[in-house]
């Protein structure tokens, strides 16, 4: 009995992140990088987001170590770092870019559709699940930088 209520639960709760996807307004582009999905003109800092996610998709967050801000890499190293974002229970398998929101030249909220397959209590096979983030990026000497942990998005009003 508990097992199929951990099933239904399971189930539910895919179903919810489903209708939550086809609740926003959008489409599933072309792909342009394994794992990685973008819509018409890409900017500078939609493709270094699709750079950071196609390495954390690939088990390599070694290399998504170098797109983190400098000042958020200099409070973690890039071993520890690699370490728990490659050994997280969940695996991404791909990421879309629906939008993004640059209000200041250096600053950039750009929100994200993630893929990814989890293990469920009670559930023998990975489930499919989807979720949404918006993520916070800065530009610091020409280049973008996803800024982890930004409690307040700082591309917003």
């Amino acid at each position: 009995m508990i097992q199929a209520s951990k099933r239904q639960l399971a189930t539910i709760l895919v179903l919810g992140l489903l209708l939550a996807g086809c609740a926003s307004e959008s489409t599933r582009p072309e792909a342009s990088a394994p794992g990685t999905e973008q819509s018409g003109k890409v900017t500078e800092v939609e493709k270094r987001a699709l750079e950071r996610w196609g390495y954390l998709i690939n088990h390599q967050a070694e290399k998504a170590y170098d797109l983190l801000s400098p000042g958020f890499r200099a409070t973690k190293s890039r071993e520890i770092y690699a370490s728990e974002m490659n050994n997280r229970p969940i695996q991404w398998t791909k990421v879309h870019t629906y939008s993004q929101s640059c209000e200041k030249p250096d600053v950039c909220l750009l929100y994200l559709q993630i893929d990814a397959d989890t293990a469920m209590p009670g559930v023998s096979s990975k489930v499919p699940a989807m979720g949404f983030v918006a993520e916070t990026w800065i530009k610091t000497r020409g280049k973008w930088y996803y800024l982890p942990d930004a409690k307040v998005p700082t591309g917003g009003k």
